[in-house]
């Protein structure tokens, strides 16, 4: 990495004091980590336009080489449209269905498994279905996960694992800790 010059790291230091104050889950050191990490990303970038941010292919290959994350269809949503398999909107009955069958681990039972995933779609829907249509919208999301951040991924894995997100924080804020 090249020498950050003096006006650019005072830049940083004011952004990062500023978005601290903001945003409780980091502190300013923390949150200067990771500006510089994200001005470093775009310098990387071959094709960079002024204000574009990181491109699609920068961002796979962070998430694939920093997290492990390999699955195209997680990669390229957020964590409601992975959900959305159809794009209309909505996580329907029948997408839950389709998501949990794929993701819970299959256990020899003397019961017809798709009985007790048909039982936690229904579980799912009355904890998360907040206007009452038997669908799942945004706003039924994003409410039920502020209320409860475990639902986030109800339907199976949509982040990265807790050792990848550890050994990012390790790699990212080991700096933080030494000043």
């Amino acid at each position: 990495m090249s020498e950050m010059s003096a006006m650019n790291r005072k830049n940083i230091q004011k952004l990062a004091e500023s978005l601290s104050r903001q945003v409780k889950h980091f502190d300013r050191n923390e949150t200067e980590s990771l500006i510089t990490l994200f001005n470093a990303l775009l310098g990387e970038q071959s094709d960079r336009r002024a204000g574009s941010g990181l491109d699609r292919g920068r961002f796979r290959n962070v998430l694939h080489n920093t997290f492990g994350m390999t699955d195209d269809m997680i990669m390229d949503r957020d964590c409601f449209d992975v959900y959305d398999l159809n794009g209309d909107g909505y996580i329907s009955r029948e997408e839950m269905f389709h998501m949990l069958k794929n993701s819970l681990i299959k256990q020899p039972t003397e019961e017809d498994p798709d009985e007790g995933i048909k039982d936690l779609v229904e579980i799912t829907l009355k904890k998360m279905d907040h206007d009452h249509d038997s669908r799942l919208s945004y706003t039924d999301f994003e409410k039920a996960v502020r209320d409860e951040n475990l639902l986030l991924e109800a339907f199976g894995m949509c982040l990265p694992d807790t050792k990848s997100i550890l050994a990012f924080e390790q790699q990212v804020f080991h700096n933080t800790t030494e000043t």
